[in-house]
């Protein structure tokens, strides 16, 4: 889990309100050179390398975090270096947020030390977060406004939940001639068993997985998901659901794993082409749902064990499915009490 650590600025006219609020959704708050954690513990802060003042602190039972700031090398070496004589946190403020720094020191004290980044918003946060995909273990927030707070403990707090997945039986398999389909290519890599969700009703979605299989005549290309025709649902967040034909360099998507675990990634590129297309119907929990995607092999629906070509699917088959919740969308959100019928 990421640490949300917070130290109200010494001028803020609401201090008091601020810190009863930095209680409630921080790790730990700041109070001069001591970090008082929500478990009552306390962290020592020092902003000097002493290893020798360090190592008897450790020896006395406390808990060691160095602040840092890095302008340089010099820096980021002390602060890998802290880490090696059993700091438990490394406080890092990188002054002008440059990403290479951090991500030198998140490769070099990972594992070693918690490294603790100093932020001013949530935007930061977010950013050195995610950083190296590993991210920083949490983000040390200094400010005067609630509105801040909040939002940055929704940034470190935030959990995305499981999708549930269930297998579904194919009924049909059909082609449909030629239409308008769209490539998603992601700016992540995918693995066997993952993908996105696509489908032409909202309340059930196939699980398409990524190009990650090689063959005689195409490469691999485990950024991409061959997602379907253009009219096709897929999930742009857990809340709302997008048309492919919407999906533009920079938005989001929700890539799948065959347990249904989900992860954001980005859109590099929204592809669409002309080409022969195939219709999939399936049955689960008594509804009938269907998808239209690209006839070809390297086109491939997920199964609870594997994954089938639809090229290859046959009635009776299982893939894996997302049913979604009764009711309908309006431009994509759910509105549970509205009446739809999707055919």
């Amino acid at each position: 889990m990421k640490e949300l650590w917070i130290q109200i600025a010494e001028n803020s006219p609401e201090r008091e309100k601020l810190a009863r609020l930095a209680a409630d959704l921080s790790d730990a708050v700041l109070k001069g050179k001591i970090a008082l954690t929500s478990v009552k513990r306390e962290i020592i802060i020092t902003d000097k390398f002493d290893e020798r003042a360090i190592r008897d602190l450790k020896r006395e039972g406390k808990n060691v975090a160095l602040k840092v700031t890095i302008r340089g090398k010099e820096d980021e070496n002390t602060a890998v270096k802290a880490a090696e004589s059993g700091v438990d946190y490394v406080i890092i403020n990188c002054l002008d947020w440059r990403v290479i720094p951090l991500e030198n020191l998140i490769a070099r004290v990972c594992g070693k030390s918690k490294l603790i980044a100093e932020v001013k918003s949530a935007k930061d946060a977010q950013l050195v977060l995610e950083a190296l995909e590993l991210g920083t273990d949490g983000v040390l927030l200094t400010t005067d406004s609630a509105a801040e707070i909040s939002k940055t403990a929704a940034v470190v707090k935030r959990q995305i939940p499981k999708i549930p997945l269930v297998p579904a039986r194919i009924t049909a398999v059909n082609q449909i001639g030629t239409g308008a389909r769209v490539c998603v290519d992601t700016c992540d890599l995918m693995e066997p068993g993952e993908g996105i969700l696509v489908g032409s009703q909202s309340a059930g979605l196939f699980l398409v997985e990524a190009e990650v299989h090689e063959n005689p005549y195409v490469a691999a290309r485990p950024f991409r998901v061959n997602a379907g025709s253009i009219s096709m649902y897929t999930l742009g967040s857990l809340q709302n659901t997008r048309y492919l034909s919407e999906l533009k360099a920079g938005e989001e998507v929700l890539i799948l794993t065959r347990e249904g675990k989900v992860r954001k990634a980005n859109v590099g590129r929204s592809k669409t082409e002309f080409r022969p297309l195939i219709l999939i119907e399936a049955e689960v929990e008594g509804k009938k749902i269907k998808t239209v995607l690209q006839n070809a092999e390297t086109i491939r629906l997920v199964t609870p064990k594997g994954s089938t070509p639809v090229t290859e699917l046959k009635p009776g088959d299982e893939v894996l499915v997302h049913v979604a919740a009764k009711g309908g969308r309006h431009f994509g959100v759910s509105v549970p009490e509205e009446k739809v019928i999707e055919r």
